[in-house]
């Protein structure tokens, strides 16, 4: 899979609209066949950060999002109520889905 972690520092007057603003975004990628999750959470210590959890099946899925009319139309969309340019981490990694945490077994 390929696993995605983004880092958004939206500007003050944007933070509590954000979900909003990407929230068409957040739909149709999660409609995509090839994705495998799509999660948006908020910084507890600033909030004015947005982190992005995603994963796509393969490269092929990966493509097809960056290619899809919705992820243009976020990226000519998001810059308004960004402070700086996202922070990006993405990897394949061997995985098709989320492992337990061995290390914290609720049992």
């Amino acid at each position: 899979m390929i696993f995605i972690v983004v880092k958004f520092q939206i500007k003050p007057e944007w933070a509590e609209r954000w979900p909003q603003l990407v929230a068409e975004f957040t739909a149709a990628t999660r409609a995509e066949p090839g994705n495998l999750w799509f999660d948006w959470s908020r910084s507890l210590d600033d909030s004015n950060e947005y982190v992005l959890i995603e994963a796509f099946r393969d490269g092929d899925a990966g493509s097809a999002h960056v290619n899809s009319d919705h992820f243009k139309r976020a990226i000519a969309e998001m810059p308004q109520a960004l402070a700086a340019t996202p922070k990006i981490v993405s990897q394949q990694i061997d995985a098709t889905d989320w492992s337990p945490m061995g290390e914290l077994a609720v049992e």
